[in-house]
């Protein structure tokens, strides 16, 4: 069959069926015989038929003495029967074999021993009564199994009982991965104390190595190839060689200059599909050499799982005969609006909680190079290509990455953002393996928000009223007067000024913040540490349209230290804990009390009980401790 080459970009469905429909899935596996002790997930490649009977005699299902039913008709409590042990009535116990004549049990509670050897019972039985029959459970011939089947741990049991010691099953298909790249360095077996500039271990194919285990294949790790043509294809020529069923070939699938996959799969066989309309996994490569798939998968680590699930995964279950198991899809509502570009179709990926009758979904970074949206991710929210987002007031659908009953023992948090909040989840999870806690970042005033939406369980809040010098009574009196909350202090931090290691600026203090030699990072607006800023710049005088970077906004304090590591800024405004884990410069500005606000009608919930425990414990509060600028004077108190 002639197939027809896609240079252009296509949308997702039509790319899949392209993909899947080109290829010839009878021929890419062969079957073979393994130990039924090793078939636990493979797939039967022909039906399997019992050879022996289970049991394959009678056997006793009680214990007790065996006798023959139609010799006790007629026994009541008023005429009792005796029967001579060794006779016609034998001690027996369950799962031994029915002596010869005998058809029934009585259970050892309804006898009555008249002396050594003289048993009486009190009430009949009845043919097969407490009896397991020769074949109750396999009879010899029948369908054990049928072709096709993914072999389970209880089917293991059942195949030894059935008398199937070998099984047929499908070969797994083996998944050639090579990663390309000139800046990728290679881990294993080396001892890599820092990274020189521009370089990367290589990782991605350790994902995919995963992913293809997950999808019932055989992963093969290549060595890294760097970026050069004639490499590059002299290695796609031997994967495609070798005896492995697929080909994937990680990085090099977009446009760029030394991107020489597509000329790769160009020359040696062809490219069904160069750019897919989806986000990430944008730049993905389909094609086909020598009958078998490739796909020039894209670099970024977010990009190439996106691109592994929509093009690979189906692909692997279909050359097993089987298909790709569904994951479970579940209504949440988003935790804000979250826009989209036309013509793209956007995996979205997002933490979950449910916070009373909805579930409520946070928003994850979106960028293709983070992988710790993958990490922290509970499910996918897949945006439609004719769609410019999603509206916070209306549930979407989300794929669940996990099982579902775990968002019921989730604490939301939503707020202002604090480094401890990494640590009180992880003692959360350590004190209480039942609960887990996720936080998304929206800023001290997002936070209240939310509680005001009813879509988080509490909000992280630092809001200073710079009339009477307290925090966050002022703000929730007047923004969220109908929700009845309760506060507790998590900690007082310290806030100030995060400079680049040794102060090479020589900056003083937030007077400095107009110089124009200065690059400042910035909160984002609502957020508690904006709004100490705005005071105090206030306070001074000094107005913020001279300050150079002021627009620019993070989300983290840790986000802040990070451009001022990498010198994006010079400055910014953050806690000490950043600033402090970095080994950066630091000038403290104030004290701040930093609050956790919580609704009243959640505070008697075994979660919230648990997660206050956890803040009042000595080992939370040691580590806390450990971060610097921290003071715990007031921490696990209600404040208000």
């Amino acid at each position: 069959m002639k197939r027809k080459i896609y240079l252009q970009m296509k949308p997702l469905q039509e790319a899949r069926e392209i993909f899947l429909n080109c290829l010839d899935y009878e021929r890419m596996l062969t079957g073979e015989r393994i130990s039924t002790s090793d078939g636990l997930g493979r797939i039967l490649a022909e039906p399997v038929f019992a050879r022996f009977s289970s049991p394959n005699f009678h056997a006793a299902a009680m214990d007790g003495i065996a006798l023959l039913a139609e010799d006790t008709f007629g026994t009541t409590v008023d005429q009792p029967k005796q029967f001579r042990i060794g006779k016609k009535a034998f001690w027996i116990n369950t799962g031994q074999p029915m002596p010869e004549g005998t058809n029934a049990v009585i259970m050892v509670e309804q006898v009555n021993m008249i002396e050594e050897d003289l048993a009486e019972i009190e009430a009949a039985a009845f043919p097969w009564q407490y009896v397991r029959k020769m074949g109750e459970d396999l009879v010899a011939t029948e369908l054990l199994l049928p072709q096709g089947h993914r072999i389970t741990a209880y089917d293991l049991g059942a195949l030894i009982a059935g008398g199937i010691f070998q099984i047929p099953v499908i070969q797994r298909p083996r998944v050639v991965l090579i990663p390309t790249g000139s800046e990728l360095i290679d881990w294993e077996g080396s001892a890599i104390n820092t990274l020189p500039p521009g370089k990367v271990p290589e990782y991605n194919t350790l994902i995919l190595s995963g992913l293809v285990h997950e999808c019932g294949g055989e992963p093969v790790r290549w060595p890294i190839i760097r970026d050069k043509k004639e490499l590059i294809r002299e290695a796609l020529t031997k994967a495609v060689a070798s005896d492995g069923q697929m080909v994937i070939i990680n990085a090099g699938s977009s446009s760029g200059s030394e991107d020489y996959s597509l000329s790769a799969m160009e020359s040696l066989g062809e490219v069904l599909v160069h750019g897919v309309t989806i986000m990430p996994g944008k730049p993905t490569i389909l094609g086909i050499i020598q009958g078998k798939p490739v796909i020039g998968n894209p670099g970024y680590p977010v990009s190439a799982t996106i691109s592994f699930e929509q093009f690979a995964r189906p692909v692997l279950y279909k050359m097993q005969g089987i298909l790709a198991p569904d994951r479970k899809k579940v209504p949440v509502f988003p935790a804000r609006s979250f826009p989209s570009k036309l013509g793209q179709e956007e995996f979205l990926r997002v933490n979950l909680g449910r916070v009373g009758e909805k579930i409520i979904a946070n928003p994850l970074p979106r960028g293709a190079g983070t992988i710790t949206s993958l990490t922290k991710a509970d499910g996918i929210i897949r945006i439609p290509i004719n769609s410019e987002g999603i509206n916070m007031e209306e549930p979407v659908q989300a794929e669940l990455l996990g099982e579902e009953s775990v968002l019921s023992r989730t604490v939301v948090i939503v707020g202002s953002h604090d480094n401890t909040l990494d640590l009180l989840g992880n003692f959360l999870t350590k004190h209480y393996s039942e609960f887990r806690l996720t936080s998304s970042n929206v800023g001290s005033t997002g936070g209240l928000m939310a509680l005001k939406r009813g879509i988080a369980h509490l909000a992280g809040s630092h809001l200073l009223d710079p009339e009477t010098g307290g925090y966050n009574i002022t703000y929730i009196r007047r923004l969220i007067p109908e929700v009845p909350v309760k506060g507790v202090n998590l900690v007082l931090r310290q806030q100030g000024l995060i400079l680049a290691k040794g102060n090479p600026k020589k900056i003083t203090g937030l007077e400095d913040l107009v110089r124009k030699d200065l690059t400042f990072i910035n909160r984002q607006a609502g957020s508690g540490t904006r709004i100490l800023l705005d005071f105090r710049l206030k306070e001074l005088g000094l107005d913020s349209a001279l300050i150079h970077g002021y627009e620019e906004e993070e989300f983290t304090h840790m986000a802040v230290a990070v451009a001022v590591l990498s010198g994006r800024a010079d400055v910014g405004l953050g806690i000490y804990a950043a600033a402090r884990a970095l080994d950066l410069n630091f000038i403290p500005v104030v004290q701040e009390e930093y609050d956790l606000v919580i609704p009243e009608k959640y505070w008697e919930e075994e979660k919230i009980k648990a997660l206050l425990s956890v803040i009042r414990s000595a080992d939370f509060q040691e580590a806390v401790k450990a971060l610097g600028g921290y003071d715990l004077s007031l921490t696990g108190k209600v404040v208000f």
